[in-house]
């Protein structure tokens, strides 16, 4: 497996190119915009690709998914569909943020517990909610690896004050659901540099060891 990481839109989002070094076959990790930039990394990869995934519904992560999957034919998997509403609304959020966004719909909606493929690769599906309710995060355990879109940061968690978000569904899905796979896990956030859970365990104010112990009650 192999990843590049390319910033998309005013807000910088990271849009991962995922790809099967077996099968040159590959998927775009919420391409929100910018998409003849998107196109010349496929190329320049030499990967073929064939499907997007998408981690939430917000405009900066697949307010343009839609356009390309129609362009090159290919298939949308994700979100949950509990992020069916943000979705739904992508074409008024573009004027807002002066950006780009169409409405769409998945091919798949996604579960806790799912598996979505690229090539020969199989990623896990874990549902995160409270940055958003349907938000998902994609794991490919054999490489240690997970892009986790706006759940977690290098030093900061999501933002949990948009229509349906809450702290403490989001502090559960980080220490809960992502903390169990393994401190030695490097994460793609959805805006920032790379960092590992178990980086983030030592040092995040918000999700640390410390942060929880803190937090739990006497």
């Amino acid at each position: 497996m192999r990843v590049a990481i390319i910033p998309v839109t005013p807000l910088q989002q990271n849009c991962s190119l995922l790809w099967c070094t077996a099968t040159m076959k590959g998927a775009l990790v919420d391409p929100g915009g910018d998409l003849d930039k998107l196109k010349g990394a496929v190329a320049k990869a030499g990967v073929a690709l064939e499907k997007i995934l998408i981690t939430h519904g917000h405009l900066d992560h697949c307010g343009q998914a839609g356009v390309l999957a129609r362009e090159l034919d290919i298939p949308i998997e994700g979100p949950h569909e509990e992020d069916r509403f943000w979705i739904a609304q992508l074409s008024d959020d573009g004027p807002r943020w002066n950006m780009e966004a169409h409405t769409f719909e998945p091919d798949r909606w996604l579960q806790d517990g799912g598996k979505v493929t690229v090539g020969n690769l199989e990623l896990d599906v874990v549902h995160c909610p409270g940055h958003t309710p349907g938000h998902v995060v994609f794991v490919h355990e054999p490489s240690r690896f997970a892009m986790v879109g706006d759940v977690l940061f290098q030093n900061g968690i999501g933002r949990w004050d948009f229509p349906r978000g809450n702290l403490d569904d989001l502090l559960h899905s980080i220490t809960q659901k992502l903390w169990r796979w393994g401190d030695d896990v490097t994460f793609v956030p959805g805006h920032g540099p790379v960092s590992t859970f178990g980086q983030e365990r030592r040092t995040n104010p918000y999700v640390s060891d410390q942060a929880v112990k803190q937090r739990a009650p006497a």
